[in-house]
């Protein structure tokens, strides 16, 4: 399988809430970085972020690209913040191996901010 169907399949599971199959697509050395906030998980350590993460709704995949053992996608996320719905988008960079993605980089924005005052023309 190559890494832009791994990836969907991974996102897929997410949404479906379905823990228990998640480390099923992880390798055992797997490693992800969140590039936002400079953390670093191992397989059941980001297994665990996924499957504990508070008020969490949906994962809905926006875009997917790929060659070979990498791949690159775009999912828009929902959550409950304080007992509103927030959405996010999420940048992940996939490598993979044997089927199993080995190296997962995610880059999180949060949709509901406001872009820093002052740096924005007038239209």
């Amino acid at each position: 399988m190559d890494a832009s169907a791994v990836l969907r399949r991974l996102v897929e599971t997410i949404d479906d809430r379905a823990w228990d199959d998640l480390p099923g697509l992880l390798a055992p050395d797997f490693t992800s970085t969140l590039v936002h906030t400079r953390e670093r998980f191992d397989r059941d350590g980001w297994v665990r972020l996924n499957a504990d993460y508070p008020g969490f709704g949906r994962a809905t995949l926006a875009q997917i690209v790929g060659d070979g053992d990498r791949a690159a996608a775009r999912a828009h996320v929902t959550g409950m913040v304080d007992g509103i719905e927030a959405h996010f988008e999420v940048a992940m960079f996939a490598t993979t191996r044997d089927g199993l993605v080995t190296e997962m980089v995610e880059v999180w924005a949060d949709c509901d901010a406001d872009p820093p005052a002052g740096t924005r023309p007038a239209l």
